[in-house]
């Protein structure tokens, strides 16, 4: 059995069903698939997400789907309501509208707070030399770095700033996040913790054993 999880990002269609896979496997027994599907940018996920979840989960596959797991960034959409300024707000709400138009337990709709380059800031240690320093001074809530300056331009500042080539998503991320430590980010950001837990209880719940150790 499997996740499937929607994704608009190349970085994320690269990278996030390894890392996800990387933490769940310790704590499940037997180990439990992941598969990313990605659609052509936020308006088209926000379009079509929940008629492909509604479909696959009702169809002869489904009942080898653990869940549909939606993974958006924060930073980006611009579907929010307007009189919704604050991160929080944003989420919860669009969180409450993605699921109810699925209308299925088995589908939840998560996002990266603000992007998932918020996981890789968690960890300094991943980064040259020179950047490190700067990097730390987010690490602690790497969470908190905002719309003004999202996860990514801070690492696309840094990178120019000191190995004089711009960050890259499919190239640098995708080899920082399978570099990260799972639980180094689950520890330090809250709403991927949130993701994390979800998806680890819709494992047990599907069948799947806790680890033994």
């Amino acid at each position: 059995m499997k996740f499937v999880v929607l994704v608009e990002g190349h970085m994320e269609r690269m990278a996030v069903d390894k890392f996800f896979k990387r933490w769940l496997d310790l704590r499940l027994n037997p180990p439990v698939g992941v598969r990313v599907r990605r659609f052509q940018g936020k308006d088209h996920f926000r379009k079509e997400c929940a008629k492909y979840a509604r479909d696959l989960l009702g169809s002869r596959a489904g009942k080898d789907i653990v869940g549909v797991v939606g993974l958006l960034d924060l930073y980006g959409p611009t579907w929010y309501p307007h009189r919704l300024k604050i991160s929080e707000e944003r989420r919860v709400w669009a969180i409450r509208e993605m699921e109810t138009e699925v209308g299925n337990p088995r589908f939840r709709q998560f996002f990266a707070v603000h992007e998932t380059e918020a996981w890789l800031l968690s960890d300094p240690s991943l980064f040259p030399e020179p950047m490190r320093t700067a990097v730390a001074k987010t690490s602690g809530k790497p969470e908190a770095v905002n719309f003004t300056t999202p996860p990514s331009a801070v690492l696309n500042k840094l990178y120019k700033k000191h190995t004089r080539y711009g960050y890259g998503k499919t190239t640098d991320g995708r080899d920082l996040l399978g570099r990260l430590d799972p639980d180094l980010a689950y520890c330090k950001c809250p709403a991927l913790r949130e993701m994390l837990d979800a998806m680890l209880q819709m494992a047990l719940a599907a069948g799947f054993h806790p680890k033994a150790g």
